[in-house]
């Protein structure tokens, strides 16, 4: 406050605070503030109105928090004329307005800061664009996460096509549908980013509008790649056989419950169940570590044979499935026949080989619900075990 003081060369200076002293340099004019100090509007009284002190000069200063006022008082000794009172006022008031700029830019650097760091740890930007112009506007946080350098130049043609071609076409929709609508949309998107690596992110946008009529698009970015191998992870766990590698019987039902591929993409045209035919022997002769090493070579070999995009699972034991979305009955036996073949070959177990033959059901689908087509399938199999295993049937109803 000195330079306050010196500026004014006044006998004091002082800050009220929600109506008590906070700090003050030369003698007070009084102890306790009396009620006529709080003004919300600058004040003078040059002729000695107050009787504490012949001159006096309030100034509310500014502030963040609106329920403590704070007041500028200064007091002299000696009256000062009504025209040198308000040139002082006014230099006064600019003085405490550029006080109270230089406090709330210190207090909006110490906001972004912390914005800043706190977006840095959960890797969240801001970002914004304004309306129709499509003008960008992006924290360190979005920066970051395209890999661009930061406070670079950017704009929207540039950043999309950093967008995968599917994330690109339904982000721009519901974008679209947003600032038509005034409303907002949450989207995970795959980017490439400027250093050549794939990301996921999450984006939330809101817009906001004039009586109906978008001006401004903005929301946040989240890197959530960590998030998303997560949840491949788990979801592959949930879905795969752990020994094998192929699919589990959960997803194994998954499929063939959706006969026409409406989840899966992939309609069920067959069926082929497999068993193997000698595997007891060889848990039982060699133990299950030798068992599983067969089971896992069996994986193998039927991944090999099966036509592509078909699910290769691992339903039981050693009982194995192929779901293809092949109708032709010609194909399946091809396919079996290929089966048979390749196991006709012996499996390494440790230094000694066996010979594990399998044997095969298939069942084509012609209309049945998923139920009836396993049964099929599982009538099929049996067939082929009674007519003295390693070798295939074709579910017949007749």
């Amino acid at each position: 406050m000195s330079h306050v003081r010196q500026l004014a060369a006044c006998a004091g200076v002082g800050l009220l605070e929600a109506g008590r002293w906070i700090a003050h340099e030369g003698v007070l004019p009084c102890s306790d503030p009396v009620p006529s100090l709080f003004h919300d509007s600058a004040k003078v009284f040059p002729q000695g109105e107050q009787s504490f002190a012949p001159f006096l000069l309030i100034v509310p200063i500014p502030t963040i928090e609106e329920d403590r006022p704070l007041c500028l008082v200064l007091w002299d000794t000696r009256p000062r004329s009504e025209n040198s009172s308000y040139i002082l006022l006014a230099r006064i008031i600019e003085l405490a307005g550029q006080f109270a700029m230089a406090a709330r830019r210190e207090a909006e650097r110490h906001r972004q800061c912390l914005l800043e760091r706190a977006s840095a740890t959960a890797r969240i930007g801001i970002w914004s664009c304004s309306l129709p112009d499509g003008r960008l506007t992006w924290t360190n946080g979005v920066y970051d996460l395209f890999e661009l350098p930061r406070n670079s130049h950017i704009d929207r043609d540039t950043t999309l096509k950093m967008y995968s071609p599917e994330s690109a076409r339904q982000m721009q929709a519901l974008r679209a549908e947003a600032i038509a609508t005034c409303g907002d949309f949450n989207f995970d998107a795959q980017i490439i980013t400027a250093k050549g690596n794939p990301r996921w992110m999450r984006i939330t946008a809101t817009v906001d509008g004039v009586e109906g009529v978008a001006r401004r698009i903005f929301g946040m970015k989240q890197n959530i790649t960590e998030e998303k191998h997560m949840a491949e992870r788990m979801r592959f766990l949930a879905q795969t056989d752990v020994l094998t590698g192929l699919a589990n019987r959960s997803l194994f039902n998954a499929w063939i419950e959706d006969l026409h591929g409406q989840r899966n993409g992939v309609p069920v045209g067959a069926l082929i169940l497999i068993d193997l035919d000698n595997f007891k022997a060889v848990n039982d002769t060699l133990g299950h570590v030798h068992g599983d090493t067969c089971l896992i070579k069996t994986g193998e070999r039927l991944r090999q044979c099966a036509p592509p995009g078909a699910l290769v699972a691992r339903i039981g034991g050693d009982e194995f499935a192929i779901l293809t979305d092949s109708r032709d009955s010609v194909e399946m036996e091809r396919i079996s026949k290929t089966i048979i073949d390749a196991f006709g070959h012996p499996v390494q177990l440790g230094t000694h080989q066996h010979r594990i033959g399998v044997s095969l059901g298939i069942a084509m689908r012609k209309g049945q619900d998923a139920d009836t087509l396993y049964r099929d399938a599982d009538a099929a199999l049996y067939a082929a075990k009674s007519a003295g295993r390693g070798t295939w049937r074709l579910f017949n109803a007749a």
